[in-house]
């Protein structure tokens, strides 16, 4: 088995071609959905850790 360093490189330019990329309005809008969804899931986490934080200080009797 020989490795063609040249064949290797058209097979690549071959399938990158094939590749069909995002617009950049496309490219835009998913990544503000990501943004939206992560500051969505760090604030349900965050109101979810304090509540259960009231209730472990309640239970227990400790705290500020």
């Amino acid at each position: 088995m020989t490795l063609d360093p040249a064949k290797f490189v058209r097979e690549v330019r071959t399938e990158v071609a094939k590749v069909t990329w995002p617009s950049r309005r496309e490219t835009l809008l998913t990544t503000g959905i990501v943004f939206a969804m992560a500051a969505a899931a760090a604030t349900f986490f965050f109101v979810i850790d304090q509540v259960a934080g009231v209730g472990v200080r309640a239970l227990f009797g400790t705290g500020i």
